[in-house]
């Protein structure tokens, strides 16, 4: 989705448009009350967000999943815009886009990944393949399955726009609500917390995986559908690229070939297409090979502090 301009401010859209945000915190609300979660036999760490779109959610998977690798982590997401239901294990030589989503196919080059639209199902079949610890990709909503250890990922950059909940902002549930589930903040880029908070906050940031050093000068056309594609261009502006052309697509955009072809439709020969490694993933496979990718990793300030509070909050779960 592409995020409405209204959902950054305050103003008579927004405000019309409260009233619709109300049932929809409502209805949330109901769905908490009434769920019945059920515990499965290894620990989960949900990383989750506040708001709709991207947040560095995958990326954080990753980081962890390095962090507590001794522990035999898995991952668990929905699979949003693949057409299997799950649960089934992340194969990337046999699946597609279009079998289990982009960020499937990335968390699965780092950890066994599994996709289930049911949550309960897929822990359970991670579990029973091994998992020592699973590391849920969004769901923080999803009441359906008991956390161990809930994560609230906070892009800096972003915040929570406006406050109102969908439709009159980009918010999955209010604010105070979300805070009551939440261990611990993780706060991506530069910036402070967009709401009071007292419990933890582990400050990260994500970076290329390389130095980076090989696109200073160079002149790039880039283009990005995430979920705040002018993040990617920081990146790029910082590496000291030299941005001939921005294009910015709603998350999960599908890529078309009459897209790409005017995309690339009278660059300069010296100008390299370049997107980012989630984008480059749902690439037709004839375009794999013109584009080139920016992979990235995230990189917590004090990863020691977060490894001990981590590995603390497990023995006490355990």
């Amino acid at each position: 989705m592409q995020a409405p301009e209204f959902w950054s401010h305050s103003g008579l859209v927004a405000h019309g448009l409260a009233p619709a945000g109300w049932l929809y915190a409502a209805g949330g609300w109901l769905r908490q009350q009434l769920a019945r979660p059920a515990e499965v036999s290894v620990p989960v760490i949900c990383v989750g967000n506040l708001v709709a779109g991207g947040a560095g959610k995958t990326p954080t998977v990753e980081a962890l999943a390095a962090m507590l690798h001794e522990r035999q982590s898995h991952a668990l997401t929905r699979g949003y815009g693949g057409q299997l239901q799950g649960p089934v294990q992340v194969d990337p030589t046999k699946h597609s886009v279009a079998d289990v989503g982009d960020e499937p196919l990335l968390l699965a080059r780092h950890l066994p990944t599994w996709v289930a639209r049911d949550r309960v199902a897929g822990a359970k079949a991670a579990a029973a393949a091994g998992a020592g610890l699973i590391l849920m990709d969004d769901g923080f909503q999803n009441p359906a399955l008991i956390k161990s250890i809930s994560l609230l990922v906070i892009d800096a950059g972003q915040g929570i726009g406006n406050g109102f909940c969908i439709p009159a902002g980009p918010l999955r549930e209010p604010v105070s609500r979300g805070l009551s589930r939440t261990d611990a903040v993780i706060l991506i880029g530069q910036g402070g917390l967009p709401f009071a908070w007292s419990g933890p906050v582990f400050r990260a940031s994500v970076q290329p995986q390389s130095p980076g050093s090989e696109w200073r000068g160079r002149r790039v056309a880039a283009f990005a559908g995430i979920g705040r594609p002018a993040k990617f261009f920081a990146t790029l502006d910082a590496l000291g690229a030299d941005v001939y052309a921005r294009h910015a697509f709603p998350d999960h955009h599908p890529y078309t070939l009459p897209e790409l072809e005017r995309m690339a439709r009278d660059l300069p020969s010296d100008v390299t297409l370049i997107t980012t490694e989630k984008d480059h993933i749902r690439l037709p496979p004839v375009w794999q090979s013109r584009v080139a990718a920016l992979p990235v990793a995230l990189r917590f300030d004090e990863p020691a502090a977060v490894a001990a509070w981590l590995q603390q909050r497990l023995e006490l779960g355990a």
